[in-house]
Formats: C-alpha cells, structure tokens, sequence
C-alpha cells in the first residue's frame, strides 16, 4: 500500500480555516439571531469536523470502504441531529423557559375552598 504525501501547505491552509472558523463560531455567539443562532453554530461545527476528517484523519486519501463508512456515520448523525432539531424548534418559548412543563392549573372547586 502506499502512502499519500500531503503537502505541508495543505495542513496549514485547513489549520488556518479552523482557527477562522473557531473565530466565526465565537463572534455568532454575542449576537442574538434567535433561533438561527443554534443553525448557524451547528453548519460551522459539521464544516469544521469535516476538515478534521477529511485532512487529519486522512480519509480524503483513503481507501474507499473507509469513505464508505465515514460516510454512513455522517448519515446516522445527520438522522440524529435532525430528530433532535425537529423536537427542540416546535417547542413553544413559555413552555421552554419552565422546563417544558406547563404550571398546575388548581381546579374550580380548590380555588374556592382557598378562600
């Protein structure tokens, strides 16, 4: 088998991208976008493990059954991201803030006897 020579140049040019990327990721967190905050900071945290990955790791070089499984992995994360996405953004805010669980309401009759 033989070995892939990476250029030096390569390291550097995706080490320089995630120390930008890092950057980004630290100036998105003191602005308030709402919940295109969680987006944002999830689409920068995937481009950056991919870069790890793809250069670090030495999967873009590889053999294929690696790319394979790599990429299957990636798919059930995706899978498992969007799960969690799906219930975290039809949350309603008011039910957020309380843990997700709505206050008792006292029924009729015990308000009354309270008084």
């Amino acid at each position: 088998m033989t070995e892939h020579v990476v250029p030096v140049r390569v390291y550097l040019t995706v080490f320089a991208l995630l120390l930008t990327l890092t950057a980004v990721t630290t100036a998105v967190a003191f602005v308030d976008l709402g919940r295109l905050n969680v987006i944002i900071m999830l689409t920068i945290a995937v481009t950056k493990a991919t870069l790890v990955v793809l250069y670090f790791m030495h999967v873009r070089y590889g053999e294929r059954l690696t790319q394979i499984a790599i990429g299957a992995a990636v798919a059930f994360l995706l899978v498992l991201i969007g799960l969690t996405l799906s219930d975290t953004l039809v949350r309603r805010p008011d039910r957020v803030a309380s843990g997700g669980m709505s206050p008792p309401r006292a029924a009729a009759g015990e308000a009354r006897a309270a008084d």
